[in-house]
């Protein structure tokens, strides 16, 4: 385990390193906007990127080893400015240096103008999480639940309502779920606010606005447990050790809690880890449409602005939080079932 513990490590350490080396040279491949012309307000602003932020590089004369020049302005001064892009393997070395020395991803250049990424992350992380970790405490308990119940009354009525029930809220998309629930809560009855409650809010209006993503995130991540958890229970159920325990006496009851449930969780547990990380990546589209100030709205709004310095961090803490729950859900594995860690040593 130790052995295979490093080599999973590694493996997602380089991983890692391949993937946003290629993000962000793609990134940087994107083209800028064209000529400010007169604008004296994109003067300056173009001006004091070139000076701080480093993706400018301002030259009073026409360099040949540039290609052609972004923009050519004379300033108020008489002085002319050429812009050039830097290099992106320039660019690639300074971003690279910035992280490992100052833990500078770099500035903000359209969202907020000359404000650390990271900043700009760490202040939105705190309510992506929050609005992730309620349908997590609500969808695991009930939708294991279901699957259980619907694998104990196999082949019946209850059965297959679960089912038909799964089988639909699990096809339609998250942004379907969430315009309908707006529709119904918030805007044809009123019982919701329509839009994620400011900090200003009283504390009853900011509970109201929990319930929207609560259950918009709920459903299906519940159907997925369910359909997960009936399918693990229903194959164990009709193992061969099941008849081998009930001939000995035990009771449907007794194999079912002692054998059954324990040995089907064995797939389940670890599936949790990266249903939640899911989840982050669904509520994308939730705070996007609900006004809910993450990170995954952060992510939209970078895209929309070609701030391509909070993309890449936003990015980097989504490849980073996808790759250490593989980790972990791979090592989960061994923790749960010790068949597994003895396979290992042979």
């Amino acid at each position: 385990m130790v052995r295979y513990t490093i080599e999973r490590i590694l493996l997602a350490i380089l991983t890692t390193v391949i993937i946003l080396t290629l993000t962000f040279f793609l990134m940087k491949l994107l083209p800028f906007d064209p000529g400010i012309g007169t604008d004296t307000a994109k003067l300056t602003y173009y001006l004091d990127q070139a000076n701080r932020v480093g993706n400018l590089i301002d030259s009073p004369t026409p360099r040949t080893d540039l290609g052609d020049p972004l923009w050519y302005i004379v300033d108020s001064g008489n002085v002319a400015h050429y812009f050039y892009l830097r290099p992106a393997i320039d660019l690639f070395v300074i971003w690279v240096r910035g992280i490992f020395t100052s833990w500078n991803w770099g500035a903000s250049i359209f969202i907020m103008p000359n404000v650390d990424s990271m900043i700009l992350i760490r202040d939105r992380i705190g309510v992506t999480m929050l609005v992730n970790i309620w349908p997590a405490l609500i969808s695991v308990p009930l939708g294991i639940a279901l699957g259980i119940w619907a694998a104990l009354k196999k082949n019946t009525m209850t059965d297959h309502i679960i089912s038909t029930l799964v089988m639909i809220f699990i096809s339609i998309p998250s942004f379907i779920t969430i315009t309908f629930l707006m529709l119904i809560l918030a805007y044809n009855t009123g019982w919701v606010p329509t839009q994620w409650p400011g900090a200003g809010a009283d504390a009853l209006t900011k509970f109201k606005g929990f319930i929207i993503p609560t259950l918009s995130l709920s459903f299906g991540s519940i159907c997925g447990y369910c359909r997960f958890t009936r399918a693990e229970l229903t194959e164990v159920m009709s193992s061969d050790f099941l008849l081998l325990a009930r001939t000995k006496g035990l009771t449907r009851t007794q194999t079912i809690t002692r054998h059954a449930l324990k040995n089907a969780m064995v797939p389940i547990l670890p599936s949790i880890l990266s249903e939640i990380i899911g989840l982050l990546g669904g509520s994308m589209i939730l705070e996007q449409l609900y006004g809910i100030p993450g990170v995954g709205s952060l992510y939209v709004l970078a895209i929309q602005k070609k701030d391509y310095n909070v993309l890449m961090a936003d990015m980097s803490l989504y490849t980073l939080i996808g790759l250490v729950s593989g980790v972990f859900l791979d090592l989960s594995y061994g923790f749960i079932d010790p068949r597994i860690r003895m396979g290992s040593k042979k």
